[in-house]
């Protein structure tokens, strides 16, 4: 099967997928913020939040409910920041699971991706690593919200953990961010062969 990649484009196109998957694996999973409240542990993301407490209406009491789930809605997500970082990162992750489907292809189909191609979308995943950045650093904004105080021992505020820690979810997406804007963005200038020019 022919390609239309170079040896480095490639790797390029396996480092983008693994890049994009890490991304998007991360910002899916509710693990970005760790707690505990009332003795059971909870964990937050941008979009989602593992136990949470209900009415126990037959005890008339509030109980923890440990599983995870989203939020109900866009307008239940706990504060503004991260309504932003969900719109952000979710974009950001779009962008780089976009080109490195792309470039996947690009291993199996003749004249996809020439040198021109590989810099537009190395520039692309420049901006979609910047966007899950930006997600990332307007992630602690949002500590100071009611829900994340009730889990935290209502110390946490902007940029103070409080009680709680940072997930491995948090992590993740953000190196596969930094991996794509520094070394994908960087590889996808040699990834397209040089297109023949056939005269006419």
């Amino acid at each position: 099967m022919a390609s239309s990649l170079t040896c480095a484009g490639v790797v390029w196109a396996l480092l983008s997928f693994l890049c994009a998957a890490t991304s998007c694996i991360g910002f899916f999973m509710p693990y970005w913020l760790l707690g505990s409240q009332m003795g059971k542990p909870v964990s937050f993301g941008t979009f989602r939040r593992c136990s949470y407490p209900i009415r126990d209406e037959a005890r008339g009491g509030t109980v923890m409910l440990e599983q995870c789930g989203r939020y109900a809605s866009f307008q239940g997500i706990p504060s503004l920041e991260w309504r932003i970082c969900t719109v952000v990162t979710g974009a950001g992750c779009g962008l780089l699971l976009l080109v490195a489907l792309t470039a996947i292809m690009g291993c199996c189909v003749t004249d996809l991706i020439s040198r021109t191609i590989g810099r537009v979308a190395g520039g692309i995943q420049f901006v979609g690593g910047l966007l899950i950045g930006s997600g990332c650093a307007l992630y602690p904004l949002g500590w100071d919200s009611e829900e994340v105080r009730q889990t935290c021992g209502n110390s946490s505020d902007q940029f103070e953990l409080g009680s709680c820690e940072i997930g491995w979810a948090y992590y993740c997406t953000g190196a596969g961010a930094v991996v794509a804007m520094l070394l994908c963005t960087w590889m996808a200038c040699f990834a397209g062969k040089k297109q023949k020019h056939y005269p006419y």
